[in-house]
């Protein structure tokens, strides 16, 4: 094993770095805290950490000081917790000379794939000089894990797939504050490829028969990898047949309860509490997200139904039925997206006479703000509908301004309490800040 890591680790500092598109996320590191990043399998945290890598040694850092090690890979499957200071010792075996006289950066991708990481990456800190970064696919047991062995010692960050902006970037495409009218049919041109092929890296210049083969694939590692291998489920059909309604049923309401009659319409005897494990595992995998009502009342919020959302509105047409999917579902996913990206907090909102708005954004500062996502506002009914339910919101609530978000309308509405802005989607993503801002 210990020669095993000397080779990786020499390969690793010989290879060429392939940075791809730039992230706009901005990871800001503290002196004695690990540096973690987290999200769903392929949406790019290796690529991000080469680009941190690429930075170092843009600012003076030798290649030898830099050592990285994907912990996923099949030649390391006999590393376990005990002996990963193997780790340590093949990396300073090779350069003996920086031990306890250069700072030394370690970057460890897919982490959580080495039961009894957390010691070993503490002991590290403790005893090295050095920086660390660590990958992972898993929010709770990163998360837990962090905060329960690791006393302090880290700072976590997440990583989606592409933002629009950032699939922008990748297309070269030029989007300032101010459009010109050719910049403008450029980044509607390009919202309608987003609209397609989503922010997974892999699949941003590829056909839709790969595309959706890829995305299919996605769906598999992350049901027999995050779920069935990680947590030993012993229903693993049942988790398939839950996966595939809750992305069939994308920006709807749902109840454990309903869940698990569905499964058992299918033949799964599986109790509520298994289900409810599976839903909050698909959650830590940062593949689907649970929203919760908005209410003062906790118990209140976590007793009624909840909306569910998918990592990727176009990975949602990659492994849907078709059946119950809509264009409408599809393009409030894309805002819950963009929204959760750089809030931690989303929720949803009833008013007291019945109206749902689809979001809520809580402001540690303020009012919350409220956004709700119309495909379309040329029908009278549809408007005066989706202008009702946010005006009441907006009364209820306290705030002065909202947004519905459409794919193609542009207005702005005055209403008892404020003003509604109506935008289309390509505005609205451009328009969110990127997470660190």
């Amino acid at each position: 094993m210990l020669d095993t890591l000397r080779m990786l680790i020499l390969d690793s500092q010989e290879s060429r770095l392939d940075t791809g598109v730039p992230r706009r996320l901005q990871i800001q590191t503290v002196s004695g805290k690990a540096t973690v990043c987290m999200g769903v399998r392929r949406s790019g945290k290796s690529t991000y950490m080469l680009q941190i890598i690429e930075r170092l040694l843009a600012s003076g850092v030798p290649r030898q000081n830099i050592m990285h090690l994907n912990l996923f890979d099949d030649r390391l499957h006999a590393l376990r917790s005990h002996n990963l200071g193997l780790i340590t010792e093949a990396y300073y075996s090779l350069h003996p000379e920086k031990k306890n006289s250069e700072t030394v950066h370690f970057f460890f991708d897919e982490i959580q794939s080495v039961p009894g990481w957390e010691p070993f990456i503490d002991r590290l800190m403790r005893t090295e000089q050095c920086e660390v970064y660590l990958t992972g696919s898993s929010a709770r047991m990163l998360s837990k894990e962090i905060a329960t062995q690791m006393r302090g010692r880290a700072l976590s960050w997440e990583l989606f797939p592409f933002s629009f902006r950032e699939f922008l970037d990748g297309r070269s495409v030029e989007a300032g504050d101010a459009l010109s009218t050719k910049q403008r049919l450029g980044v509607r041109r390009a919202f309608d490829d987003y609209w397609d092929t989503g922010g997974f890296p892999e699949v941003m210049n590829v056909n839709k028969a790969l595309r959706v083969k890829t995305h299919q694939e996605y769906l598999n590692a992350i049901l027999f990898r995050d779920l069935v291998e990680r947590h030993d489920i012993s229903h693993p059909r049942a988790a398939s047949d839950l996966s595939h309604w809750l992305i069939d049923n994308t920006a709807s309401l749902y109840s454990i309860n309903g869940l698990t009659g569905y499964l058992k319409s299918l033949g799964h005897k599986v109790p509520k509490t298994t289900v409810s494990q599976y839903v909050e595992w698909f959650e830590d995998a940062y593949f689907l997200f649970t929203v919760r009502l908005f209410d003062a009342s906790l118990s209140r919020s976590h007793a009624n139904p909840k909306k569910i959302y998918c990592i990727d509105h176009s990975l949602v047409t990659s492994v849907s039925s078709g059946v119950l999917r809509n264009a409408g579902h599809l393009l409030e996913n894309l805002v819950f997206v963009a929204l959760r990206r750089v809030n931690p907090s989303v929720y949803y909102y009833r008013t007291r006479t019945g109206r749902q708005v689809d979001f809520v954004v809580p402001v540690r500062s303020g009012v919350p703000h409220l956004y709700q996502v119309c495909e379309s506002m040329a029908d009278p009914q549809t408007k005066k509908r989706e202008v009702t339910a946010v005006a009441e919101a907006m009364a209820e609530l306290g705030t002065e301004s909202a947004t519905i978000v459409t794919r193609g309308d542009s207005q702005q509405i005055a209403v008892e309490r404020g003003t509604i802005t109506v935008m289309p989607a390509w505005r609205f993503l451009l328009d969110r800040p990127d997470p660190t801002d």
